[in-house]
């Protein structure tokens, strides 16, 4: 045992922060790779609070409240359990009720296309690079599990977060990964950046995400060892956000913003904060 603990704590180490990013997050509070190697050994002398915490965060993903409750009528809830060569997957995944309106079938033949197609999914499988992993461990997943949250936009725009816990041979805990969709329900059409945020304002606001997790860092709270958002992460995920009443929801791999054991997936944005950069037209919602 007094050997176990050691590796443990050099495996959750070495299996998120392969290369720790190193943007500032504004001119006075620059994180240069000495300052993360300090707070990574405060954190590894506390290897049982990370653990707890890591569980913490998982949990306040799972439990969010969604609006599955009060959209039965136009949801349809749908489950795919396959078994294949070396893998596993258990899909959680939603439909929209075509008898409401026929153009739903455009949200259905997505869904069909890009989360059941289980061809393509084992192929991607064997494809894709492992989350926070600098251990060479083998690259078989054993367990994809995806299930989501829904929200509705005054009847007018539906947000759907897909999130996937992948389960790695020799892996200690599970990875997570996002997607999200925002539909617009009136048009049956799908929603981008480009048709809520003026073009051409990706570092505005990645520099709004950035200064709200500046706020969490500074606060002490769960949000050690994190770090800013590079532009390239940005412009990966700028797609990856829901909304959810005034609240702009932007998510985040594991070891984007946070290691996995600490901080969080997501990065709230008051509608507010948001004003200079919101697409001023008819068909945005945000300004419904």
């Amino acid at each position: 045992m007094k050997m176990l603990l050691p590796v443990l704590i050099l495996f959750v180490f070495f299996s998120c922060k392969n290369d720790p990013k190193k943007d500032e997050i504004d001119n006075d509070t620059e994180i240069n790779s000495e300052e993360i190697v300090d707070s990574l050994r405060i954190s590894d002398k506390n290897f049982e609070t990370q653990q707890k915490t890591l569980i913490l965060k998982r949990q306040e993903l799972i439990e969010k409240k969604d609006a599955k409750a009060e959209m039965e009528n136009l949801l349809i809830s749908k489950s795919l359990l396959k078994e294949g060569n070396g893998y596993t997957l258990d899909f959680k995944y939603p439909y929209l009720n075509e008898k409401i309106k026929p153009q739903f079938e455009n949200f259905n033949e997505y869904i069909n296309k890009h989360f059941v197609d289980a061809k393509r999914i084992e192929a991607q499988i064997l494809e894709e690079k492992r989350l926070c992993d600098s251990l060479g461990i083998p690259k078989q997943m054993e367990k994809r599990m995806v299930d989501y949250k829904i929200y509705n936009l005054n009847d007018r725009l539906i947000s759907v977060l897909f999130y996937k816990e992948n389960q790695y041979t020799g892996a200690a805990h599970a990875a997570y990964t996002f997607e999200t969709l925002n539909f617009d329900l009136e048009r049956a059409a799908f929603m981008n950046y480009e048709d809520f945020f003026n073009n051409g304002t990706e570092e505005e606001l990645r520099e709004i995400l950035n200064e709200l997790l500046k706020e969490k860092i500074n606060s002490g709270e769960m949000y050690y060892d994190c770090w800013a958002i590079s532009a390239d992460d940005f412009f990966n995920a700028k797609n990856n956000f829901v909304i959810n009443d005034d609240v702009v929801e932007y998510y985040f791999d594991d070891c984007i913003i946070c290691p996995s054991y600490t901080g969080t997936y997501s990065i709230q944005i008051p509608l507010k904060r948001l004003m200079p950069v919101l697409r001023k037209y008819k068909k945005n919602p945000l300004l419904g």
